[in-house]
């Protein structure tokens, strides 16, 4: 007998076509990101901006939200990859409604409404808060070094500026003062449709290379002399001298806001980014973003966002050595908090009768020492790695997101922002499926 196989009607036309809540399974992420967007979040930022009733209608702001929210939680970045999805995956489908936005589209939509996407973050918080996620008994602090849209090798130190500044300046000077003098033979040649004294396409390189090295040295300067008066400037004015900046200061020339830092794959052009995780649901319960390589100075308003995002202040709260000072911890102590933050490293093979604490004799760094060394492997501060590096993780490797698409502090802020956004309505799916 012969085997009789299912109709496989390729070529058949359907008289109704299926629902879009049909192309996913019931459940499934792409339907519960598309009811939070539109139930669920306040869109009122975005939608305000479209005030022309004339022209085409725009794709629905809340179907290019969910969209974006949607994308980032697959790992997928990128405009064209996003528009591929559009046409060629169900869940993305599922999204849209069979729309298909093209990439410049979903490109636009995300660098115009980029400050209000960031802002959901909130949004996104508080619904966690609601479904009972965030406990606030324990939070742990940890920042990560992110790639910049910028290559390392395009920065220059303030000390290669001043050597490189005079060389360009008299290679400009000499090429020009070559066109000058063959003016008469080039209008010969070119013809009256042309001067014939154009400058090479080589030279107008050399002189805009020379027009950025000096606004990147400007830059530099001007940061010199706000560090030294502290940000003021002075009753009659800048002083008559004016600090020069030190010579191994940096300015990059793709991204001028990044920074080169030091990270597990040796320096790298990148932005510091920083999270307050809760250690009951690794939901992000802060998080900023800054071009300082340095995580000390964001305790303090990470701990101010926390109460601002969540309405209430961590129980607990652990962090590594770069968050150890005397204003931190004191600045701990003034919210309430049980920290327990590392105060250095044990080297291995050191006796504890020889081990030398850190800190001054009465510090709080040497009080925060002696409370971790008396915990031991039953300290609170064994949460900190379990609870914030996992995060990290996901969004580096499971999400494949390690170098940022745009540039400038404050759409990479914005960028940062969204990631986390994304990552916490994972854990709100989870949660509720």
């Amino acid at each position: 007998m012969e085997k009789v196989f299912r109709s496989w009607g390729v070529d058949e036309t359907w008289l109704l076509p299926p629902s879009v809540k049909d192309f996913v399974p019931e459940g499934h992420l792409a339907q519960f990101v598309r009811e939070t967007v539109c139930e669920l979040l306040d869109l009122s930022a975005i939608e305000e901006s479209y005030e022309e009733p004339k022209g085409y209608p725009p794709y629905h702001p809340a179907m290019m939200t969910a969209l974006l929210l949607y994308a980032y939680a697959n790992g997928i970045y990128s405009s064209r990859r996003i528009a591929r999805a559009c046409e060629e995956r169900m869940d993305f489908m599922a999204i849209t409604a069979m729309q298909r936005p093209d990439f410049r589209t979903v490109n636009e939509f995300r660098c115009k409404h980029l400050k209000a996407l960031g802002e959901l973050f909130v949004q996104v918080l508080h619904l966690c808060q609601r479904a009972g996620l965030v406990k606030l008994g324990h939070v742990a602090l940890d920042g990560t070094k992110m790639r910049a849209n910028a290559s390392k090798h395009k920065a220059m130190s303030y000390g290669r500026m001043k050597t490189d500044e005079p060389k360009l300046q008299a290679e400009v000077s000499e090429w020009f003062s070559r066109a000058e003098k063959a003016d008469v033979a080039e209008d010969a040649e070119h013809g009256s449709e042309r001067r014939g004294d154009e400058p090479p396409e080589w030279v107008k390189n050399r002189q805009r290379r020379l027009e950025e090295l000096r606004q990147a040295k400007a830059e530099l300067e001007a940061e010199a002399r706000q560090d030294k008066s502290g940000g003021k400037a002075g009753p009659s004015g800048p002083p008559a001298k004016s600090p020069e900046p030190k010579d191994s200061a940096q300015r990059n020339f793709t991204d001028p806001d990044s920074r080169i830092m030091n990270s597990h794959d040796g320096f790298i052009q990148a932005y510091n980014c920083q999270a307050a995780v809760d250690a009951d649901s690794h939901v992000i319960v802060a998080q900023d973003l800054t071009n300082n390589a340095s995580d000390s100075l964001l305790l303090a308003p990470m701990l101010r966002q926390i109460k601002r995002n969540t309405g209430r202040q961590a129980g607990e709260a652990s962090a590594d050595a770069g968050y150890c000072s005397e204003s931190n911890l004191a600045a701990l102590r003034r919210h309430h908090v049980n920290a327990y933050i590392g105060t250095g490293r044990q080297k291995h093979g050191v006796a504890s009768a020889t081990w030398q604490r850190p800190g001054k004799p009465g510090s709080l760094v040497r009080a925060m020492a002696l409370k971790l060394r008396r915990g031991a492997h039953r300290s609170r501060y064994r949460l900190r790695k379990q609870t914030v590096e996992p995060v990290f993780g996901q969004i580096k490797s499971a999400r494949g997101f390690r170098q940022f698409l745009l540039r400038g502090i404050e759409k990479v802020a914005a960028e940062w922002s969204l990631l986390c956004s994304a990552h916490n309505l994972l854990k709100l799916a989870r949660a509720s499926g």
